[in-house]
């Protein structure tokens, strides 16, 4: 086997082994994955799946990036092209709806979940779940400040609280969509949006 197969060979595999663990994380939470049940599930050995991470906290950490790459192509780079302030704005929290509603992922928002699961404790994996969380944030209020520049928004717009409001449908709609499998729940959320995102 050539050098270079060899490597596409075992990047495939750790992909494959992102692509189901982040599919485990997202409906049953980080602490979920267990190495015996991802190599029982990948065909893998134990030995063998630890040989691409490690530790069962670098494979968690891992999927928090592998996340975080869904959610960025689902969602801020299918609009990167839309006109920068409101226009961006509703166009990426459209994205997100749709992100939901249509269950890229079987356990919904993994960020949500990841989120509620490790919230109260310290370490590398909460580190970077906040940090991914900070990021997002900080997306969002450049694209209402852009809008409030233009003129797309009240100039006495609380942009932190906006963002808290935008934050909190979105966590509602999850809720709906996962707890309640409310189908009426994306309507909701996309009237609720509607109201806030109105001059």
């Amino acid at each position: 086997m050539s050098p270079r197969r060899s490597v596409a060979d075992t990047l495939a595999t750790r992909q494959r082994i992102l692509d189901r663990s982040l599919a485990i994380a997202s409906a049953e939470g980080l602490e979920g994955l267990t190495i015996g049940r991802l190599a029982a599930e990948l065909g893998m050995s134990k030995a063998g799946l630890l040989g691409h991470f490690g530790t069962k906290e670098a494979l968690q950490l891992a999927v928090v990036d592998q996340a975080a790459e869904v959610f960025q192509r689902e969602v801020p780079r299918k609009v990167k092209q839309m006109p920068s302030g409101l226009t961006r704005l509703r166009a990426v929290t459209e994205a997100w709806v749709s992100y939901l509603e249509r269950n890229v992922l079987p356990g919904g928002c993994f960020f949500t979940a990841a989120t509620a699961e490790f919230d109260g404790r310290s370490g590398p994996v909460r580190d970077a779940l906040a940090g991914m969380n900070a990021l997002w944030r900080r997306d969002l209020r450049i694209h209402i400040r852009r809008a409030v520049r233009d003129d797309e928004l009240p100039r006495d717009t609380d942009v932190d609280q906006l963002v808290y409001e935008i934050l909190g449908v979105m966590l509602a709609l999850n809720h709906f969509l996962q707890l309640e499998h409310d189908p009426a729940a994306p309507r909701r959320a996309r009237q609720a949006l509607a109201r806030l995102l109105t001059k």
